[in-house]
């Protein structure tokens, strides 16, 4: 079965966007379109645990820089398909649960791939966030392919 519609989370990671990269040869190999997705958390994972020791805007700047990063991340994934002239577009959403918004939006959407890198950031957000990876392989009813 030829997939036609792939949906490709991206963090920005170098291996994030190594699996963009190979998502969107694989989409042009099938003549396939894909939605770029990120998830962006309520509270960038970077301040959880200092709450009152953030002021509001502090707080507002620390979400600014983060939807500005989100939008660098897709509108660069943007570039990689339209450079090879692949159909895409992309989607971002608020959710503290990235892997669960993957799922959804994969059913929502009518995608019949996933394509995802099989690890993201490192270090303290890493460990903090876990396997996003390993829980859309447990939950998505369509089929995962995982780039290393």
């Amino acid at each position: 079965m030829p997939y036609t519609h792939l949906l490709v989370p991206s963090d920005g990671s170098d291996l994030s966007m190594a699996a963009v990269r190979h998502a969107v040869a694989l989409a042009a190999a099938l003549g396939a379109r894909i939605t770029f997705f990120h998830a962006q958390a309520s509270v960038p994972v970077q301040v959880v645990g200092l709450g009152e020791m953030l002021d509001a805007s502090t707080m507002d700047a620390l979400m600014s820089a983060s939807h500005k990063d989100v939008e660098r991340i897709l509108e660069e994934a943007l570039a990689v398909a339209k450079e090879a002239g692949v159909s895409a577009d992309a989607e971002r959403v608020m959710s503290d649960l990235p892997h669960q918004a993957i799922v959804e939006a994969a059913k929502r959407l009518g995608c019949d791939l996933i394509l995802m890198a099989s690890h993201g950031r490192r270090g303290l957000v890493g460990l903090l966030i876990g396997s996003e990876t390993q829980r859309v392989l447990i939950q998505s009813s369509c089929p995962v392919l995982v780039y290393r």
